[in-house]
């Protein structure tokens, strides 16, 4: 498997994703109709530009988190996950607009063995991820169940 097991992550490691995402609108559009979101700064441009400081339409955040954890997947937990335990200090602090690319970086904050699973480990992971200028857009902390090599 591509992803990391528990034994090969150290507290400090740091790796920078190689895959980049450009957000359309059809994202951000389809994202917010899937999750029955009617957050008009989402889904109308007329509102957006009015009534708004951003004046468009912004990315979904729950979209642009999701995106943050799935571009991470194939570098870092692919086949070596058992399951996502938290996501904590989720932070936007610029959004994402249609046409922004969306990269991300994942850095290893702590670890610790499983109490109850001996071929199990907590590992606790901060994702960045910043637009295509390098302006940070979304800051999570998750934290997942991960696979040993050696049980």
């Amino acid at each position: 498997m591509a992803g990391k097991y528990f034994d090969e992550l150290q507290v400090g490691d740091s790796i920078k994703h190689s895959r980049g995402r450009t957000l359309t609108e059809m994202d951000n559009v389809l994202f917010s109709a899937l999750t029955m979101n009617t957050q008009p700064l989402h889904i109308n441009e007329d509102f957006a530009q009015k009534e708004t400081e951003f004046g468009q339409r912004i990315v979904n955040g729950i979209f642009t988190l999701g995106l943050v954890v799935g571009i991470s997947v194939p570098e870092l937990t692919e086949g070596t996950i058992v399951a996502n335990l938290s996501y904590e200090n989720v932070r936007h602090p610029h959004p994402l607009f249609h046409g922004d690319t969306l990269y991300v970086e994942s850095e290893v904050i702590d670890k610790r063995e499983s109490r109850s699973k001996p071929d199990r480990g907590i590992v606790r992971f901060r994702h960045t991820g910043r637009n295509q200028h390098g302006v940070v857009v979304i800051e999570v902390e998750r934290t997942a169940l991960m696979l040993k090599r050696t049980g």
